[in-house]
C-alpha cells in the first residue's frame, strides 16, 4: 500500500454512495515518442513530460514502440472515465474478478484512523459503485481469486477473494479468504512458521499447483497502523493444504507486485524501496525477474526494468507476454526482453489495474479509468471463463449504492 499524493481524512458511512454520475467515453490519440529524441533534446524531454503533467483530467497515451499501436491497443482505441467523483481514494488496489456478483473488487486507500478499509465494488452488469467491508478484514491491500487446490480442475466450484490484509497494531497481517456472496471469511495464513509478518503486500495463486506467492513489506509500519517489523521483506511460497510455508526470495528493499508469466516460467516482483516514509528516488524503482524451478523455487534473479516516473507498485501480465505495471504517471508497459513499448498516462498515478474482457481498468485514486485494449490479461480467461465467455458480462451503468 503506497500513496502517491498527501493523504485526506475521510470517514465513510457503511453502504455509502460514493458518487452519481455517467461514464464518460472518448476515442482518445496516441502520441508516438521519438526515442533518439528523449536520448539528447532538453526541450523535447520537456515535451513529454508536459504531456504528462497534463493529463490530470484526461487520460494520455504515449507509444514507445510500435507493438504499442500494432499489438495493445484497438485502432480506435476508447478511454472511459467510469468514476471522478468519489469523496476518498476509493480506487487503489486489488482488482478481485468474482463471477457470482460479476463484480471487481478494489480496496481503497489507508486514511488515519479509518480502518478497517473499506472496498470498492464495480458491478460489470449495472455500472454501479458501492463500497462495503468484510469479517475480519482489517486492512485490504492486494489481492487475487482462490480456488483450493483440490478444487483446480472443478469448473463449477465457486471461487473465493484472497486478500492481503495488512492487519492493524492488534491484528495479525494475514491472508484471508472472504466469500462476498456469503459475507464470511476465514485466514490462510497469519504468520510466518509463528513469525508475524509485516504487511502483507499482493498475492497470486499458481494455477497449477495451486501454492500461494505473496509478497510482505514495511507500509503498515510506515503509515503507523502496525508494530515495528521482526522480519524481512520477502517472497513466499505457501501450500494451502500442508501449512508448508518458505521464503524463496529475499535481499528486497521492499517487495511489493508480483505476477507469473503466461507460460508460469519466470515471477516478476516489483520493488517499491523508493518510498518509505517519504520518497527517494535513489532508492530501488525495480521489476525483477526470477526463473521459477520446479514450481517451487525461484533461480537467476535479474533486474527487468526500471522506472522512469516514482516505482513499480501493481503488476500483470497479458498472454502475448506484455508485462503491465502502475506507476507515479499511470500503467507503464514492457515486453517480454524489458523494453518499454508504451504508457497509458493518467495524472495522479495509479496504484494498480485489472483486466477485463477488451479493456483494462485503471485505479486512479478518486478516479477510474477504462481503456479499450486487444490484448488479454493472463488471469482473464480462468476468471471470466467461469461464467462461460466474457459476452454479455460487461454493461454500462451508473454509481449507486449497495448493501454491504
Amino acid at each position: 500500500m503506497l500513496s502517491l499524493e498527501q493523504r485526506v481524512r475521510y470517514s465513510i458511512p457503511r453502504s455509502a454512495l460514493l458518487c452519481d454520475c455517467n461514464e464518460f467515453i472518448n476515442m482518445a490519440s496516441v502520441t508516438s515518442v521519438n526515442l533518439l529524441a528523449l536520448a539528447t533534446s532538453a526541450p523535447y524531454i520537456n515535451q513529454i513530460q508536459a504531456i504528462t503533467n497534463a493529463s490530470t483530467d484526461h487520460l494520455s497515451l504515449l507509444s514507445y514502440n510500435s507493438a504499442f499501436t500494432d499489438s495493445i491497443l484497438p485502432q480506435n482505441v476508447s478511454v472511459t472515465l467510469v468514476s471522478n467523483e468519489s469523496p476518498f481514494n476509493a480506487f487503489h488496489e486489488a482488482g478481485i474478478y468474482q463471477h457470482s456478483t460479476n463484480s471487481i473488487y478494489i480496496s481503497s486507500n489507508y486514511g488515519p484512523s479509518n480502518l478497517p478499509i473499506r472496498i470498492s465494488v464495480y458491478d460489470l452488469s449495472t455500472g454501479q459503485i458501492r463500497n462495503t467491508t468484510f469479517p475480519n478484514l482489517a486492512a485490504a491491500n492486494g489481492g487475487t481469486t482462490y480456488i483450493p487446490p483440490n478444487q483446480l480442475h472443478n469448473t463449477t466450484y465457486p471461487p473465493y477473494m484472497l486478500w492481503c490484509d495488512e492487519g492493524s497494531l492488534t491484528a495479525p497481517s494475514q491472508l484471508l479468504a472472504v466469500d462476498p456472496s456469503t459475507n464470511t471469511s476465514f485466514p490462510l495464513l497469519t504468520s510466518f512458521l509463528g513469525k508475524p509478518f509485516a504487511s502483507v503486500n499482493d498475492v497470486r495463486q499458481h494455477p497449477v499447483t495451486g501454492d500461494i506467492w505473496f509478497t510482505d513489506a514495511y507500509y503498515g509500519w510506515y503509515q503507523a497502523f502496525r508494530p515495528e517489523p521482526v522480519i524481512p521483506p520477502q517472497v513466499y511460497r505457501f501450500e494451502p493444504l500442508t501449512g508448508v510455508v518458505q521464503v524463496v526470495a529475499t535481499d528486497f528493499d521492499q517487495s511489493n507486485g508480483i505476477e507469473f508469466s503466461p507460460d508460469l516460467r519466470t515471477l516478476y516482483v516489483t520493488d517499491t524501496g523508493a518510498q518509505h516514509w517519504s520518497a527517494n528516488d535513489t532508492r530501488p524503482a525495480t521489476i525483477y525477474a526470477f526463473d521459477v524451478v520446479g514450481r517451487k523455487t525461484l533461480a537467476n534473479r535479474r533486474v527487468f526494468a526500471y522506472s522512469d516516473v516514482g516505482f513499480p507498485d501493481g503488476i500483470h501480465c497479458d498472454t502475448e507476454g506484455n508485462v503491465w505495471s502502475s506507476m507515479a504517471d499511470g500503467v507503464h508497459i514492457w515486453n517480454e526482453d524489458g523494453v518499454l513499448i508504451g504508457k497509458l498516462v493518467a495524472g495522479g498515478g495509479s496504484n494498480n489495474f485489472a483486466f477485463l474482457p477488451g479493456a483494462v481498468l485503471i485505479f486512479n485514486n478518486q478516479k477510474l479509468w477504462k481503456v479499450g485494449i486487444n490484448v488479454e490479461g493472463r488471469e482473464l480467461a480462468r476468471d471470466f471463463g467461469l461464467r462461460g465467455g466474457s459476452a454479455g458480462l460487461i454493461r454500462g451503468g451508473t454509481f449507486g449504492s449497495g448493501k454491504d
